[in-house]
């Protein structure tokens, strides 16, 4: 099962910071680390299960708040001192912190990063976790990312069993609103900035491009974008002429369609519509990511509001896409007004020297644990970076 050997590399990599990796053939201590992760492997699907079956959209405050307390009673049972720090001044539930003190001084300090939310609404019909075969299930988040949390309360358990931990100072964050980020950013993101500034090594847990044979090194960043069309109302006959115009509806399909034929083509840079509402009259309500309109087909709509998301793989990309969009955007069709409008979003994670080495480093420890009916064997991790790569809807665990 790849949720198994996912479960087996993390946890050497986290021990490869203590001295035990002989980079050769597991050595005894590996071998009692891989024999405990098999043995937690049964409880930890069962975790799975009841944190999948638990609704946790973002926006969904007591459900949220449930898988918090969820993995704060399973981090506490292995000897972390655990905070709910509330997230009522930026609108949402709150994140988990969790934290492992050794008393060595010099002990490294790593940051484990999971969330806690996942994209699927309270009334989303996806809700429930589903086994298909012996070894993939589905369900609302059981990648992105409530499996990840599990190999981190896994992985954690596995050393704990073993007096492993005392050896390595760790922090495990579990925000609660990764999928829809509170604001002002300033207070939401303040607990993982803090905990980054104090961690000499960062592992994230969400699925990547759900390969396990690749790890995500490098990552794009993002923003969001709002896009605020109007124009005059008048009957569908004065359509296209030149005192009436094309129309809030016609200007919005000119801007995405201008938007697709001159960016699309650039590597590694995504631009989404994911919402769209347009008619006579709308309301967009952009906190709970809803829109109604009202219309008429013989009506020339007069407004339209269009909520989307950008991403980049460097600070000049995003500039230079903003630049495009924005132009295109102002060039509007007689009649008709548009306003393009960028959220605070996460700037882009660049491929650093340091991120290199902890990729090698857990290379190194996947070529060390292959499952299979004759034992082990080594399996390289293939060295894809695919920085550019972060698929949030593929939402299948194998």
């Amino acid at each position: 099962m790849s949720f198994l050997k996912f479960s087996h590399a993390i946890i050497l990599t986290l021990a490869s910071t203590l001295p035990l990796i002989s980079h050769a053939a597991l050595d005894k201590n590996e071998r009692e680390i891989v024999k405990q992760v098999d043995k937690n492997i049964p409880q930890a699907l069962k975790e799975i299960e009841q944190a999948v079956n638990i609704n946790s959209g973002s926006l969904n405050i007591e459900g949220v708040k449930k898988v918090g307390a969820l993995t704060s009673e399973q981090l506490k049972a292995i000897g972390f001192k655990v905070e709910w720090l509330d997230g009522s001044a930026f609108n949402r539930a709150g994140h988990v912190l969790a934290t492992f003190e050794s008393k060595n001084p010099d002990a490294i300090k790593i940051l484990m990063i999971g969330h806690l939310d996942t994209v699927f609404a309270k009334h989303d019909d996806f809700t429930t976790y589903k086994q298909l075969d012996a070894d993939t299930a589905s369900g609302p988040g059981v990648a992105d990312m409530k499996g990840g949390n599990t190999i981190i309360i896994t992985a954690l358990k596995s050393l704990q069993a073993l007096n492993l931990l005392e050896n390595v100072s760790i922090k495990v964050i579990l925000t609660g609103d990764e999928e829809s980020s509170g604001r002002p950013l300033s207070l939401s993101k303040q607990a993982i900035v803090d905990a980054a500034m104090w961690a000499d090594v960062a592992l994230g847990f969400e699925n990547g491009d759900n390969n396990i044979k690749t790890a995500m090194a490098a990552r794009r960043g993002y923003t969001g974008w709002t896009l605020n069309v109007s124009a005059a109302a008048a009957h569908s006959s004065q359509i296209f002429s030149d005192n009436v115009g094309y129309g809030a509806i016609y200007e919005a399909s000119r801007i995405l369609n201008s938007f697709r034929e001159q960016l699309a083509t650039q590597p590694n840079l995504t631009f989404n519509p994911g919402l769209i509402v347009g008619g006579t009259n709308t309301d967009y309500d952009s906190a709970n990511s809803s829109a109604t309109a009202f219309g008429k087909s013989n009506v020339i709509a007069q407004t339209v509001h269009i909520a989307g998301d950008l991403r980049a793989l460097s600070p000049k990309q995003f500039e230079n896409a903003k630049r495009s969009m924005q132009l295109i955007a102002s060039n509007s069709l007689n009649g008709s007004k548009a306003e393009l409008i960028f959220e605070d979003g996460y700037p882009p994670m660049a491929l650093t020297d340091g991120n290199k080495k902890l990729l090698a480093l857990y290379s190194d420890c996947r070529c060390k644990r292959s499952v299979t009916n004759t034992g082990y064997k080594y399996q390289p991790l293939t060295n894809n970076l695919k920085p550019f790569i972060d698929t949030k809807y593929n939402h299948t665990m194998t």
